[in-house]
């Protein structure tokens, strides 16, 4: 126990260095499951989120945590139909001379008895967005329907309040064929199918689950009865790349929307590494006249919104015919605060490193571009992170100085046409979800490609 004497020559114990410790340990313990709180919360809405983006509603109510997109039986089961329907597992489709065969399986009281169902292969489109006005080859133009009836079953049931009610149920198989008409017959995405029946029985199982239930309960609908492992899973990204089109062309949008914005990501960090590392060096190093206001004006400059600015910028890019291009982009970026990381990494640099090269010789620009500069590659990549992440999510400035064509759209806008053409009145939300997952994949690798630059610190092995 340690003690301590006070004014008054009284000895009063102090917390024993066991206890102490104990305290500390406490804290330190407290602290950590905080941060896995914390990200255990952000992973969660993370993960419903992406979990989200794999059905075919999202804003399903009330919203189910088991679905057959996450079902290993589902995805066992579309990968049977998928090679059924075009030797193809992962992906599934219809091919020519091919058969898939699809049960159902229906339900009613005994006095009311089961009766076949109608069975229709619709001549329904991918959606309601820019693919369904290009849509041209269908299912229902090729396929052709045979149907066999099981035997009937009767069983008793209990019922919720208790009493028992005899039932019947009847398996209904189907074999959808693609009848060959030419050689060159096309492959086929999807095989959209309908049930429809009396409203006294309800189908209790079937080949792969029902996509949705409408006209009450009548109708049992599925987009797609051939889709594949990958085709189950992943529809709502397959239909992002296959239904993000520019009509006048028939060309999917998705890949020059993610070319653009690498452009002009790949644009804003060149630029920004340029202009911050000269910039800062020259802030840390250099005392000319006016540099504290020049600093002053800077900084002055980063709480202007750039939305003040941007009628001087459009026009200056207008008169200079650069609109619709990806280096307009690039050309209104802003890099006052990556000039404040460079600065502060300079200014703790050690001014020592420096002098040892000039007294070797070498001029003040080969200091910076040979001695200072190797060693400020942690600054450097968190401002490439920085700016490639700040030009990939950018959208005011794509948004006014991109507009046509729409394969001149960066990824952030093209989200917006996205959620103009399925989102809204359509309400396939699935498919937003989708596209703004597949926006996000660019960011996530370049944070884990560059993050162990972020903490290195290679300074110290400068001075070694």
């Amino acid at each position: 126990m340690i003690q301590v004497t006070n004014r008054s020559g009284n000895q009063k114990p102090l917390l024993s260095r066991n206890l102490l410790r104990k305290r500390q340990i406490a804290t330190l313990a407290w602290t950590y499951l905080l941060l896995i709180g914390i990200s255990t919360f952000i992973l969660g809405t993370f993960s419903t989120a992406f979990m989200a983006s794999l059905k075919v509603n999202p804003l399903e109510s009330p919203y189910r945590w088991i679905f057959p997109q996450i079902s290993p039986t589902a995805w066992l089961k579309s990968a049977d139909l998928g090679q059924q329907g075009a030797n193809d597992r992962w992906w599934g489709g219809f091919s020519p001379d091919h058969s898939i065969d699809f049960f159902l399986v229906y339900e009613a009281p005994a006095e009311a008895g089961v009766v076949p169902p109608t069975i229709d292969v619709p001549r329904r489109k991918p959606g309601g967005g820019k693919a369904a006005a290009i849509t041209k080859i269908f299912a229902s133009d090729y396929a052709e329907i045979h149907a066999r009836s099981g035997d009937v079953l009767r069983y008793a049931k209990t019922m919720p309040n208790g009493t028992t009610v005899e039932f019947v149920s009847q398996r209904f198989d189907y074999r959808i064929s693609y009848v060959s008409q030419s050689s060159d017959d096309p492959w086929i995405e999807r095989v959209p199918l309908i049930s429809t029946a009396p409203r006294t029985q309800s189908l209790v199982d079937s080949s792969l689950p029902v996509t949705r239930m409408e006209r009450r309960g009548r109708t049992a609908s599925w987009d797609n009865i051939s889709p594949g492992f990958l085709g189950l899973m992943f529809n709502n990204y397959r239909r992002v790349v296959n239904e993000s089109v520019e009509l006048s062309t028939g060309d999917k949008l998705i890949g020059h929307w993610m070319r653009n914005s690498f452009l002009i990501g790949i644009g804003r960090v060149v630029l920004t590494i340029v202009l911050a590392s000269l910039a800062g060096y020259a802030l840390a190093r250099f005392r000319f006249f006016g540099s504290r206001v020049f600093f002053t004006v800077m900084l002055f400059s980063m709480t202007i919104p750039i939305q003040v600015t941007f009628i001087s910028n459009y026009l200056v890019i207008r008169d200079i015919n650069m609109l619709n291009s990806p280096w307009a982009v690039i050309m209104v970026v802003v890099v006052s605060a990556h000039v404040l990381i460079m600065k502060q990494f300079f200014e703790g640099f050690p001014k020592e490193i420096e002098e040892a090269a000039i007294v070797d010789g070498a001029s003040r620009f080969g200091t910076f571009w040979r001695v200072v500069l190797p060693n400020a590659v942690p600054a450097l990549m968190t401002n490439t992170i920085m700016a490639f992440q700040g030009a990939w999510n950018d959208f005011f400035w794509p948004l006014v100085l991109l507009t046509n064509p729409e394969r001149n759209l960066a990824m952030s806008t093209g989200l917006l046409s996205l959620r103009v053409s399925y989102g809204g009145g359509q309400g396939d939300w699935g498919l937003v979800l989708a596209g703004a997952f597949i926006s996000i994949v660019p960011i996530f690798i370049m944070f884990f490609l560059f993050q162990r630059y972020i903490t290195d610190n290679q300074v110290n092995d400068g001075i070694k």
